[in-house]
């Protein structure tokens, strides 16, 4: 680890490096990449993890599980080659209230430079597009909605987006302070929307939903997405099993929902049930849950 910036009361924003990294995604065409992240255990000491497979997922359970650590999945938030090599920015959220955190979260929270972790991606110049959901085609307008584990995928989205990219952002984050540059194509409205004491979701869902035209719902009750999987709906994978029907030649406007899976089967349910909009249009990523220590 190269650096470890605090740029805001609510996000760590953490620099890799090393020539381990040195083939490791293609800079530019990264947009919401994710990728693996393995944190070390109570220990402190990395896993031994065969890197010489094809099966990074076999050899990473092949470790006993008490020495193995806890393994989470982050996006990138800017990757860039340079004569001091490939570096690797992840953007981390501190949910560090009682009941909230975890392994993420406490190890950015005291991360210093010179500490390491196991990072698990894309090798350069594939072009199968590893991890990346963004999809919009050829789409004239595009509306990203997130919260503030959904922000650092947007921002990427925008700054690798074409620069005559036209729509907008909603990026619900925990308070004013979190506010962060994102160099967004001009054609692109980016509107951020501190909670404060709000619940999670009570900016973002009726401001989407003001903007779409809906002025209906004057209560919102964000749907609890408990005991169910997270919801993950794309216009080419259905994580419910809902049948997949052929892409549409063309479409006017591209919707990318990403975040607290709650908040993201809510605008689900009013976009694709109330609004009518065509699910082809749009992936539903749910990237955590409320109240439940995420895995993998």
């Amino acid at each position: 680890m190269r650096a470890v910036q605090r740029v805001s009361p609510n996000f760590v924003r953490v620099t890799f490096g090393g020539a381990d990294l040195d083939d490791f995604g293609t800079p530019g065409d990264v947009y919401d990449a994710r990728i693996k992240l393995v944190f070390p255990p109570a220990s402190g000491i990395l896993p031994d993890i065969d890197r010489d497979t094809d099966d990074w997922w076999g050899a990473y359970l092949a470790v006993p599980e008490e020495l193995r650590g806890s393994m989470r999945t982050y996006s990138v938030r800017s990757l860039s080659v340079s004569d001091a090599g490939t570096e690797v920015v992840v953007d981390f959220v501190l949910h560090l209230a009682p009941g909230l955190t975890g392994p993420a979260s406490l190890w950015a929270s005291s991360a210093t430079v010179g500490d390491e972790l196991w990072i698990v991606g894309p090798r350069r110049g594939r072009e199968d597009r590893s991890g990346i959901e963004y999809a919009p085609g050829d789409a004239s307008a595009v509306v990203l909605v997130g919260d503030e584990t959904a922000a650092p995928a947007i921002a990427r989205i925008l700054e690798d987006a074409p620069r005559d990219l036209r729509g907008i952002a909603f990026l619900e984050v925990p308070e004013a302070a979190d506010v962060l540059p994102i160099d967004a194509p001009e054609g692109v409205e980016v509107h951020w929307l501190p909670r404060g004491d709000a619940a999670h979701g009570l900016r973002v869902i009726p401001t989407v939903l003001h903007y779409l035209g809906d002025t209906g719902h004057t209560e919102i009750t964000v749907q609890d997405a408990e005991g169910e999987d997270l919801v993950w709906e794309t216009p080419v994978y259905s994580g419910s099993g809902e049948s997949v029907g052929a892409a549409t030649a063309h479409i006017d406007r591209y919707f990318w929902i990403a975040g607290e899976s709650g908040v993201v089967t809510t605008l689900r349910r009013h976009l694709v049930k109330d609004l009518g909009i065509d699910r082809a249009q749009v992936a539903f990523m749910g990237y955590w849950r409320r109240g439940v220590a995420m895995r993998g």
